[in-house]
């Protein structure tokens, strides 16, 4: 039987090193918030074709409204015609300077006079106060705090059997790992948070204590077929015994996320993209921590507490 608790430190290792990356990562870039968290104004322009200048439309429209604004180009699938694409311009306004319904209207009426805009053209226009960004931030983060809690507390009832506050404790610890590493990973690559990241968070949540607990129950059937076991042992003959279920379900679940991710990028489909790329991240990470970060930290707590059971024993009996 393969050991994998011995070569526990390397695992561990590694989850510090993608923790700390985020960490730095975090102090020299910052995090970068999406319209819903930061507020603002975008636009979305369906344009005839590529050949207008970013740098123009932006300068004329900072210039008419006097407000700072981003161009970028885009393009999305044409569901017509599969041999085209459907060029699109983006305006981002900055987070304090959300646009007012008239001024939404001259940047429109700015495009059509200046930029061969049709007056016909399409148009999606999203806007967010930043106050109520910040709002939804804030309740986005609760959510996920409150579901950390719930798990805790049900672990700690449900594997009593095996010191069910420990158990509920690294379990926990594990999916605050997940969460991390999907959050240093976008910090790391300046990619936006938005609604989408968080409603993979905890969606990554569910399915990580998920694979967790299955091993939980089956190191708490071990514990009572295998009672003088060490628990480095019970946990590695636990996680031997389930790696294939955990395996086989991440790859299942993997298989269809990356279907849905390349679908979404072949079309464009930002919702669907932002929502899918963390999840990918979140299943890796989720199987990594199962395998190798949670129960192994509980077999190195429960040892450390028998030796000092029993250093407090020879205490007493001296």
């Amino acid at each position: 039987m393969v050991d994998l608790f011995s070569k526990r430190r390397y695992f561990f290792v590694l989850s510090i090193i993608l923790v700390l990356s985020g960490i730095i990562g975090l102090m020299v870039k910052g995090v970068k918030l999406d319209i819903q968290f930061q507020g603002g104004t975008l636009m979305q322009i369906f344009m005839s074709d590529d050949s207008y200048n970013t740098e123009d439309i932006q300068a004329a429209i900072s210039k008419a409204i006097g407000k700072s604004v981003t161009a970028q180009k885009m393009q999305t699938y044409n569901a017509e015609d599969s041999s085209s694409k459907i060029n699109l311009l983006q305006l981002r306004v900055a987070k304090d300077s959300t646009l007012t319904g008239e001024e939404i209207n001259q940047v429109v009426e700015l495009l059509k006079k200046d930029f061969n805009v049709s007056e016909d053209a399409q148009m999606q226009i999203q806007s967010v106060e930043p106050f109520m960004g910040k709002e939804m931030l804030q309740k986005g983060i609760l959510a996920a705090i409150i579901a950390s809690v719930l798990i805790v507390l049900y672990v700690w009832w449900r594997f009593s059997v095996m010191s069910g506050l420990s158990a509920a404790i690294f379990a926990n610890l594990a999916l605050i790992h997940d969460a991390f590493i999907m959050f240093s990973v976008y910090v790391v690559f300046g990619l936006p948070l938005n609604e989408s990241f968080l409603a993979a968070v905890l969606t990554i949540l569910g399915f990580s204590i998920n694979d967790t607990i299955v091993v939980y129950d089956r190191i708490r059937e071990n514990t009572k077929a295998m009672r003088n076991m060490p628990y480095s042992q019970l946990v590695n003959t636990s996680v031997i015994q389930t790696i294939s279920r955990t395996i086989n379900t991440t790859v299942t679940v993997m298989i269809c996320v990356i279907t849905l991710y390349v679908f979404a990028f072949v079309n464009n489909i930002d919702s669907i993209k932002d929502f899918s790329f963390p999840l990918m991240i979140g299943l890796l990470s989720g199987t990594y921590s199962t395998i190798f970060i949670a129960s192994p930290l509980w077999a190195v707590w429960q040892e450390a507490r028998l030796k000092r059971r029993v250093a407090a024993k020879a205490a007493k009996s001296n």
